[in-house]
């Protein structure tokens, strides 16, 4: 295992290891001990107590944060007529149909961050499939990418729309801000995914659901987060 640099280890010594902290604690402790010369993006690891191999346990979704992702994000849309003038006053940064499925499959462009697309154009979407799907930009209608209301999908990803998936070790990641956020930004965007994940729980998870959060930042290790601290800010 490669060797942690000085001020990765001084901010290990900061963390308690054998008990988890309070969620509003481990937000702070990220934002004082950072030590990156650039805004950090802060994640959370929630383990959840399914087995997404049964199709009746798989979790995925979106949320819509209320701060946002501190970030641009570009969006692509696949539509025709006046779903694809929607999707250009919606604010889109690219817009097309088979001129766009061309130049992503001819030239390899994947210059945006999330695509949406119209039912009626999902057959020409799954020839560039095998391009989009690895690099998580295919079009999915369960969590809402594939939908005639294109201008709503739209505003919802410039806004910071996250979707989210559980892994096979039953693991959902995603970002939830950056470190610059104001703690009360962080801490409401953390409790609106952690209130989506609890009106996802399959009902055929058996057993505790939420078995443990972990907050991070870009740079900096995982801090354990005490699941009562987090549940009892989601409700």
């Amino acid at each position: 295992m490669p060797q942690r640099g000085r001020k990765y280890r001084q901010m290990m010594q900061q963390i308690d290891r054998t008990r988890p902290m309070d969620v509003g604690a481990a937000i702070e402790l990220l934002k004082t001990s950072s030590f990156a010369r650039f805004d950090e993006t802060v994640d959370i690891s929630v383990n959840l107590g399914v087995n997404p191999r049964h199709a009746d346990q798989m979790v995925r979704g979106a949320v819509v944060f209320p701060h946002g992702l501190g970030k641009t994000v570009r969006v692509a849309v696949f539509a025709k007529g006046e779903k694809e003038i929607e999707a250009r006053e919606a604010g889109a940064d690219f817009v097309g149909g088979e001129d766009l499925v061309n130049r992503i499959k001819d030239d390899n462009w994947l210059d945006f961050d999330k695509a949406i697309a119209t039912p009626d154009m999902m057959g020409l979407v799954g020839r560039i499939g095998r391009i989009l799907g690895p690099r998580g930009l295919m079009p999915n209608p369960k969590v809402g990418t594939v939908t005639f209301d294109v201008a709503r999908a739209v505003r919802e990803m410039k806004a910071g729309r996250v979707e989210f998936r559980v892994e096979k070790a039953g693991i959902v990641h995603a970002p939830v801000g950056k470190l610059s956020f104001e703690s009360d930004k962080l801490r409401a965007n953390l409790t609106t995914l952690v209130e989506a994940l609890q009106r996802l729980k399959p009902s055929t998870a058996k057993g505790v659901y939420m078995k443990g959060i972990t907050l991070s930042s870009t740079m900096g290790p995982g801090i354990k987060v005490d699941i009562g601290s987090v549940i009892q800010v989601a409700t």
